[in-house]
């Protein structure tokens, strides 16, 4: 998608905290930068879609397609939307009513998540099924065509609107438009050229669905440091809060690639893979993985499950028993909450005293780079996110904002300049804690500067002081726990030039 982007870059030396004036004059500058792809976020929650149970990065594509435009959204856009959705969007009592027009011999349009398998089975032709879980439709034929269109059907999985139509011997997928979001990463390194690194920090809080103006700056630097899985292969991070911080909330708004999974049995087939048909798990098929209330959550041989993902947070293999094996750039997140004292500190002398006690083994804590302390962060409310008293209300649409920092992941110039910036002090250096500190500041440098050109303040500042706080946390834990570690310094530390 072209933009014709702003002649004049900002002077990059004045990275000042914005006042609300400057945030509400914010809005023309993101506007006229990203034009199309710019989108007021106040859009969304007045449609009432998010209450239809469909993602952010869904929701905005449904503005864009049913009521295109810019501001906040009039009376008539909304009873659009709303009308729409009626038709389009299936409530969970609607399966049988669906079934039923189908049965009719109606054609039915739904936006659905639509995902296909291949079934090869000896002596027999190979079988092309889609599934539709919120239909309860597991079975229906899809066209080869369509898979070579779209072959992320067969991966992930992709939203979008399907027409289905009933045969003598089941259901048909006979059209399917799916969400469309072009990324064109040179463009968007371009667009982030004209903005200072505050402005630029305001833009990504406030496509996140969050009023930058309510937080500080390192709470900001916390809420940013949720995108790292997204912009770094094999980021594997934990998050420790407490209830009702939304440790959630960006990860199920900003990409179909990434899979929250929250509550139900978590098994070695759902994260690895089946042995029994040789279907991948989680870990093979999405681009992040994040485990909501782990400490609540039900593991199913747990051992085993640890054992796995040791193997896989330290080289991104996957094998089950010896039968399969195979390489993800997967990365892996942990949410659980925690207790706080009145002072909202952790009660807890070991923050990951209330995890399962298999989590906690040294071996398996080593392999996570960041600790995210979310308890520095405030209870999510109405306040903290985008509403009609905030002074900055546009951002980039969801969807094309996911795919951008995923695209990210395979441009290497940060690790190039991670790997000449970094060198940890010590007589020895723990390699991990390198290794980490190197890939979550490069991964913060592609965040806040994709364009590639940061000042060394800035680096240290905003990459590299919070790599170094965020592995501290986990080294903290190792140190407390393993005498083994007590070999190294107990602090992290930038060695003096």
């Amino acid at each position: 998608m072209q933009t014709d982007f702003m002649s004049q870059t900002p002077d990059q030396t004045q990275n000042e905290p914005l006042s609300d004036d400057a945030l509400r004059q914010l809005n023309a500058k993101v506007t006229e930068v990203f034009r199309s792809l710019a989108i007021d976020k106040r859009r969304l929650p007045a449609s009432q879609l998010n209450k239809r149970g469909i993602p952010a990065y869904v929701a905005e594509w449904v503005l864009e397609s049913v009521v295109p435009g810019q501001g906040e959204l009039t009376q008539d856009e909304t009873t659009k939307v709303l009308d729409w959705a009626a038709r389009v969007i299936p409530g969970p009592s609607e399966q049988h009513i669906i079934k039923h027009k189908l049965a009719q011999g109606q054609t039915v349009k739904v936006l659905t998540p639509l995902q296909a398998e291949i079934q090869l089975k000896k002596g027999k032709e190979p079988q092309r099924l889609a599934q539709l879980r919120l239909l309860g439709i597991s079975d229906a034929y899809i066209s080869d065509a369509l898979l070579e269109e779209q072959p992320d059907l067969l991966r992930q999985g992709m939203w979008g609107v399907v027409e289905l139509g009933a045969l003598k011997d089941g259901v048909a997928i006979l059209s399917f438009k799916p969400m469309q979001a072009s990324v064109n990463l040179p463009l968007f390194k371009e667009a982030r050229r004209k903005f200072t690194l505050y402005e630029w920090r305001a833009i990504l809080l406030t496509t996140l669905g969050f009023d930058p103006s309510a937080f500080s700056d390192e709470q900001q630097t916390w809420l940013l440091c949720r995108l790292l899985p997204l912009v770094q292969k094999n980021m594997h991070m934990l998050e420790l809060a407490p209830k009702g911080t939304g440790k959630s909330f960006t990860y199920e708004n900003i990409s179909p690639k990434v899979r929250l999974v929250s509550g139900g049995n978590i098994s070695r087939a759902v994260l690895f893979v089946n042995n029994a048909n040789g279907t991948w798990g989680l870990l093979a098929r999405f681009k992040v993985v994040v485990l909501d209330e782990i400490q609540t959550s039900k593991f199913t041989n747990p051992e085993e499950i640890v054992g796995g993902l040791k193997g896989y947070l330290a080289n991104g293999k996957l094998t089950a028993g010896g039968l399969h094996e195979s390489a993800s750039d997967c990365g892996f997140v942990m949410l659980a909450n925690i207790t706080l004292d009145d002072q909202q500190r952790p009660v807890k002398a070991s923050l990951v005293e209330e995890l399962p006690e298999f989590l906690r083994e040294t071996a398996f804590l080593d392999r996570i780079k960041a600790l995210l302390p979310g308890w520095e962060l405030p209870k999510l409310s109405s306040k903290l996110l985008v509403g009609t008293a905030s002074p900055l209300t546009v951002g980039l649409k969801s969807d094309f904002f996911g795919d951008a920092l995923i695209a990210l992941r395979d441009d290497l110039s940060s690790e190039a300049y991670a790997d000449q910036a970094v060198r940890l002090g010590g007589e020895k250096p723990y390699r991990r804690n390198e290794e980490s500190v190197r890939a979550i500041a490069a991964g913060l440098m592609k965040i806040q500067f994709p364009h590639g050109e940061v000042a060394n303040q800035d680096f240290y500042k905003y990459c590299l002081r919070p790599a170094i706080q965020l592995r501290q946390g986990i080294w903290d834990e190792l140190y407390a726990l393993d005498g083994e570690y007590r070999q190294y310094e107990s602090k992290i530390t930038q060695a003096k030039k």
